[in-house]
């Protein structure tokens, strides 16, 4: 059974790979990123040289690491993948960096969690090309300087702030991927429909798009749980109704709230009043992590208009209320 189930995994990996843009011509959404990157890589290449290290910050899902890629196709290198957590000693790091070649990518995803011990063996790696190296320990302790290859980083982050600013101004370029419109990811899954081989109408992909939290991986994911009603029911064509069908059985309401956004609205206005509330006390209250909250519901519900930061802490607006069919409270609540 867990051979089934890895293999099933392994799957679901490899297609979504697959839906990956492979060129900016494909790549739909984030025009202005696009463009700069297109003049940072095009004077690169006139110049025979490698590009400045790139940093892009963002909500899961937008597509940091699929531009990654196409950065280093269009700058016909190799690219090695890695995350913050992964390096977890300078020895890891430098066996990395050791086995790049000439013009090579290295991508770090979640790079905000690479140690302070890997980060600062980083500095003089991204600055100077080299890997400073101690070998031997106490009095007799040596530093030894590798010479590195000509390499770019490209960073991946959703907490630009949890970076150190000594690490953060290492980057030449710093580009954030905002949430997609609603246009934009109909686009997205028009396209992974053909490749999907998924007949589907407007109207089944406005339905998609429009609870897809303005997101190309969520939108994807729902496709293919579309994909799979309508081949169930027999419909060669995806349209509004089967999308609907599928999509308010996965509990996702017309706004693309999942069950847990709704739950969490629910705790602050039924434990906390509508808050202010803390993100360490609304954390413990939803059996969450307090950095999931911040970047995987937060962003999200805020763009909706659904909850709002305040000094004192997370406040519940009215619109969440009236989505949520609940009474909104006649007294005035402070903003400060």
């Amino acid at each position: 059974m867990l051979t089934s189930n890895k293999r099933v995994d392994q799957e679901e990996e490899q297609l979504e790979t697959t839906l990956r843009p492979l060129n900016f011509a494909e790549y739909v959404g984030q025009e202005k990123v696009k463009n700069n990157l297109k003049i940072l890589i095009e004077a690169a290449k006139k110049r025979g040289e490698t590009i400045e290290h790139v940093l892009l910050f963002g909500s899961p899902g937008l597509g940091k690491t699929t531009l990654s890629h196409i950065i280093a196709r269009e700058m016909g290198a190799g690219i090695k993948s890695t995350s913050g957590p992964a390096i977890e000693r300078v020895a890891d790091l430098g066996s990395i960096i050791t086995n790049l070649n000439d013009g090579d990518i290295l991508f770090v995803d979640e790079i905000h969690r690479l140690s302070k011990v890997v980060e600062e063996v980083l500095y003089p790696a991204m600055e100077d090309g080299v890997l400073d190296i101690i070998v031997g320990k106490g009095p007799s302790a040596r530093t030894i300087q590798l010479e590195l290859p000509k390499f770019t980083l490209i960073g991946a982050t959703t907490r630009l702030g949890m970076l150190s600013a000594p690490l953060r101004n290492r980057f030449g370029v710093i580009y954030r991927l905002e949430f997609y419109s609603e246009d934009e990811i109909a686009q997205i899954v028009k396209r992974s429909s053909r490749i999907l081989k998924a007949e589907i109408d407007e109207g089944g992909c406005r339905e998609i798009a429009r609870r897809s939290r303005h997101t190309p991986r969520i939108a994807n994911r729902l496709l293919k749980r579309v994909r799979d009603l309508a081949q169930i029911r027999e419909q060669k064509v995806i349209d509004r109704k089967i999308a609907r069908e599928a999509l308010d059985m996965l509990e996702i309401d017309e706004l693309g709230l999942e069950p847990a956004d709704r739950e969490l609205l629910s705790i602050m206005i039924k434990k906390f009043a509508g808050g202010p509330v803390g993100v360490q006390t609304l954390a413990a209250a939803f059996s969450e992590e307090p950095q999931t909250i911040e970047e995987v519901y937060e962003p999200f519900l805020m763009k909706k208009g659904f909850l709002e930061r305040t000094p004192r802490g997370r406040m519940v607006t009215r619109r969440a209320y009236e989505h949520l069919n609940l009474d909104y409270p006649e007294t005035d609540k402070i903003f400060d």
